[in-house]
């Protein structure tokens, strides 16, 4: 079972202080610590170390963070990678567009590195949860692999990105219990985690474009339940 500090981390962030204060926070800590200055070097160096974690800065040159986590998230190897923004709250940016583009969580500027270290001890925690859960759910049409993190309708195999798998394995793990958005937010992302109530229906939309619209039926003014009816 992999323990929180034996993550390896990718500090992306064009203000050097920042990426100093981070590196020596994080490894102090005991994680292995990379950085760049740039989304387009993060990608390249992402490629190389294939980090657990990425920290992300939004506003860089070259790349912007939205376009580097959107790129990021195409490739297989970074689907199950958990990528926290790093905002400063004078900046103007859709969160909605940023968790499209498939962000975990976001952390605000100044960066309180005590924070942080707990922010990263609860995706730890959750991944170990995880890791305990029944393996395989089977529930209407899907079969949903927790070990691959694969999900299979019939024949044919889908690869969604973290957050869509673990919404809708929640979900399906309890199908037909209809579940409301703060409830959803809890369990999958986690009460630490910061992220609006419309994240949610950002990624339902998303999984249902990838496993179609019948599985996840909205109950209007409610929730959301996975549906077998």
């Amino acid at each position: 079972m992999q323990t929180a500090s034996s993550y390896k981390i990718l500090v992306v962030d064009d203000d050097p202080d920042i990426v100093e204060l981070l590196q020596y926070n994080l490894a102090r800590e005991g994680y292995e610590v990379t950085t760049a200055d740039n989304g387009k070097k993060a990608i390249d160096t992402a490629a190389q170390i294939k980090p657990d974690v990425i920290l992300m800065d939004v506003m860089m040159p070259v790349m912007d963070g939205i376009a580097a986590c959107r790129h990021l998230r195409e490739m297989p190897d970074f689907r199950q990678t958990h990528i926290i923004f790093l905002t400063a709250r004078s900046e103007e940016f859709s969160e909605v567009a940023a968790f499209e583009a498939g962000a975990d969580d976001f952390i605000n500027k100044p960066i309180k590195p005590r924070a942080l270290l707990s922010r990263l001890a609860a995706f730890a925690r959750r991944d170990a949860q995880q890791e305990e859960e029944d393996k395989v759910i089977e529930a209407g049409d899907l079969r949903i692999d927790r070990t691959s993190f694969a999900v299979y309708k019939g024949e044919q195999k889908i690869t969604l990105p973290k957050k869509e798998f673990e919404l809708l394995a929640f979900l399906a793990a309890t199908p037909n219990k209809v579940f409301s958005r703060e409830e959803l937010l809890n369990n999958v992302w986690g009460n630490d985690v910061y992220v609006i109530a419309r994240t949610v229906d950002v990624h339902i939309r998303k999984v249902r474009e990838k496993i179609g619209e019948d599985n996840i039926k909205t109950i209007k003014g409610v929730g959301y339940k996975f549906n077998t009816d």
